[in-house]
């Protein structure tokens, strides 16, 4: 097992609220200073073009064309607020944004006038979670602070457009939910709540950072990934809670790096997928977690319920295997279809693991021939792939969410009235590895406002829900 070294922190201290030094556009470490609130932003009318200063506790904005935080500038929103986009309008990051919802107060980045709808089998073209009614938060490659706490980002997806879109250096039919791309900049999402989209959720083109206890809830549209991180991408993403996703809720590939910018490098832990890959075709793409294209991690402790492809190490190309640990992870399967994608094959695929449960000797075929079993031969016999004997073993027993599911696959996208913690007895209890062979990659500051509110260590039950009231707080 590869020991994953944790750097030293960055330590933030001499933190005023007056008299602070402004951050030049040069300075070469944004953390030494608190960035200035500037003026507040008045909520009178719709906001259009620069914006910077802050959003005040209890206010409504309405965003009535593209706006942007300029280099050198910030907005700071905090706790309670609630912004309208419309007219397919977005914002666009140059500077820093810094979204301060609590637990308490959460802040809104959402449509007025919409509805959510959580029934199970709704067809997409009907879904507003899917019409892509803005364009999202896009941050553009001099981004160097994107900071988002207890905020809801909900019915985005609108492209781009021949405007915003060459102005993040993005095409104008692109559309992410969220999109960072500053390889020396930090993104920190925690305790956030997304909702819908057409495309990949959150994608991390290059960057550091922390992604940890939030849920996402049928995004992806037609075909997205839901946090995908490309070349240069390093971090930690931990504790998130994913539920009728396209593809993967979590990705890592090393494609796009440049030059200069480090190999991909994610740390996944601990994280609960169910109903995972809706719109993929098995052997194409994954629907829970994927490495591929270079990148190096590690993934433990995670839940994959009924998601249509498995945890998923690929050879297109290969990922960096050699640097790639993983084990002490779950899966259940309502039917033979989906066991029988538990794990991906090939001249480089998913191994299984002795800590994997259901425990993957307990149902494969004696002369099973690691790593090609469909041409491969064991003792002079064939020995197929079968995932028959692990259909419906070892239920979750989440506290309300009926298996096997009375609804056809994967037809279940939204948490609706369903509860995804765990009763007593559950076979996920007590199950997590939390041994020093896996530790979070802190690579952001550990700071209430300007970074990482708490860096949550690997927890004792899989998933993202633990029983002693850590992990995934929704």
């Amino acid at each position: 097992m590869k020991k994953i070294l944790i750097p030293a922190l960055i330590l933030l201290t001499g933190y005023l609220f007056s008299g602070c030094k402004k951050l030049a556009e040069d300075d070469s470490n944004i953390y030494q200073y608190v960035l200035p609130a500037g003026s507040t932003v008045s909520d009178a009318a719709p906001l259009c073009g620069s914006i910077k200063g802050v959003m005040l506790t209890g206010k409504t904005y309405t965003i009535g064309c593209d706006v942007y935080i300029n280099r050198g500038d910030t907005l700071i929103i905090q706790p309670g607020v609630t912004v309208n986009f419309t007219n397919s309008s977005g914002i666009i990051v140059r500077g820093s944004l810094i979204s301060l919802g609590t637990q308490s107060q959460p802040n809104y980045f959402t449509v007025p006038g919409v509805t959510k709808n959580a029934a199970p089998g709704i067809a997409l073209a009907k879904d507003s979670a899917h019409i892509g009614l803005w364009k999202g938060v896009i941050g553009d490659s001099s981004c160097k602070m994107m900071i988002l706490k207890w905020t809801h980002i909900d019915f985005t997806g609108a492209a781009y457009g021949n405007v915003a879109g060459p102005a993040v250096e993005q095409s104008a039919s692109t559309s992410f939910d969220l999109l960072f791309q500053n390889p020396n900049g930090i993104l920190v999402v925690e305790d956030c709540w997304f909702w819908g989209g057409t495309d990949d959720c959150m994608r991390i083109s290059n960057g550091k950072f922390h992604v940890f206890r939030n849920t996402f809830e049928k995004c992806g549209g037609t075909g997205g990934d839901i946090i995908n991180v490309k070349g240069g991408g390093v971090g930690t993403m931990a504790y998130n809670f994913f539920i009728g996703t396209a593809y993967n809720g979590q990705k890592a590939s090393n494609k796009g790096q440049p030059v200069g910018a480090p190999q991909t490098n994610v740390v996944m832990y601990n994280s609960t997928f169910v109903d995972g890959g809706i719109q993929i075709i098995p052997g194409a793409r994954g629907g829970c977690i994927d490495f591929e294209q270079g990148a190096e991690g590690t993934f433990y402790n995670n839940v994959a319920v009924n998601c249509r492809v498995g945890y998923r190490v690929v050879n297109n190309p290969v990922a960096d295997t050699v640097h790639l640990t993983y084990g002490y992870n779950y899966q259940y399967a309502d039917s033979v279809s989906i066991a029988q994608q538990f794990f991906t094959f090939g001249p480089v695929c998913t191994k299984p693991q002795a800590t994997d449960i259901p425990l993957p000797s307990s149902y494969l075929p004696a002369n099973f021939n690691y790593p090609n079993p469909a041409s491969a031969t064991y003792n002079g016999s064939a020995a197929a792939y079968d995932g028959t004997n692990a259909v419906q073993k070892f239920p979750p027993l989440f506290v309300n969410f009926p298996l096997p599911c009375p609804y056809s696959p994967w037809s279940v996208s939204a948490i609706g009235s369903y509860n995804f913690h765990l009763q007593p007895g559950s076979p996920l209890i007590g199950k997590g590895y939390t041994g020093s062979g896996l530790q979070p990659l802190v690579v952001v500051p550990v700071d209430p406002v300007y970074g990482a509110t708490e860096v949550t260590p690997p927890g004792a039950d899989l998933g993202c829900y633990q029983t002693n009231g850590r992990g995934n707080q929704h």
